[in-house]
């Protein structure tokens, strides 16, 4: 299927069905109508490449140029490039697809919203001060699984180190633990002023993002008249079914 020419003005029209500036779109099995003028309006994006007549478009059974990508947020990025109206839900997904088109305006635009705000400038610094955090999320995922044979949860110790000398303390409460019953994994310390329970919902939350149900509780240790704490230890339970 060729593109309407939109720039040319005095040259002899087309048939209405070629000249048409409404275009039907499929992406992903999702059908948009809209107009060459809108996919052309940021010119940088890959959207107006894709639609600038050079290059070579496909089509599906009906007609409808096909772009093969989950079209589930692309409503939001074409009512911006339509209205410039920013998305109120999904803003992190819709943010995605922005990149992935190189829309550059909605990227900034989205980039300076509280949702996405909040998660650069304050969660995702905090998570740059805390050593080997995602490395530690993957480990978490990988032992919960090789423990989820025949069994409905799975439990991992988390020891959270909040301080330099948490580090220091943590020897002997650690040791205090059966190694051969407990897999333990440690985060920390880190320098910015977040607390504990801040670090435990990071864990929660990108564990979470990846399609796993998962609580936190406080593991609760014996203690000894020689062990000074072991508020240290935390239970991450995975639930499969």
């Amino acid at each position: 299927m060729s593109l309407p020419d939109l720039k040319s003005p005095g040259k002899q029209s087309a048939p209405a069905h070629t000249a048409s500036p409404v275009v039907q779109l499929n992406v992903g099995g999702h059908v948009f109508s809209t107009s060459l003028l809108t996919l052309r309006k940021h010119p940088s994006s890959t959207l107006a490449e894709l639609f600038s007549g050079h290059a070579k478009l496909r089509t599906d059974a009906q007609g409808r140029f096909f772009i093969d990508r989950d079209g589930s947020h692309f409503g939001a990025v074409l009512e911006f490039m339509r209205s410039e109206r920013l998305p109120t839900e999904h803003v992190l997904e819709v943010h995605r697809e922005a990149v992935h088109y190189n829309i550059k305006a909605l990227v900034k635009l989205l980039e300076e919203t509280p949702v996405m705000f909040g998660e650069q400038v304050g969660r995702q610094q905090f998570l740059s001060r805390v050593p080997h955090y995602r490395e530690n999320i993957e480990v978490l995922i990988r032992i919960a699984r090789a423990e989820a044979i025949a069994a409905r949860h799975s439990s991992i110790l988390i020891c959270v180190l909040r301080t330099e000398e948490d580090l220091a303390l943590s020897e002997d409460a650690i040791n205090s633990l059966d190694a051969a019953k407990e897999s333990v994994v440690t985060f920390g310390p880190w320098t910015a002023t977040l607390s504990v329970e801040d670090l435990l919902d990071c864990v929660k939350m990108d564990i979470e993002s990846q399609g796993y149900k998962v609580s936190i509780k406080p593991h609760l240790v014996e203690k000894s008249f020689l062990s000074k704490r072991y508020d240290y230890f935390h239970k991450l339970v995975f639930t499969w079914w």
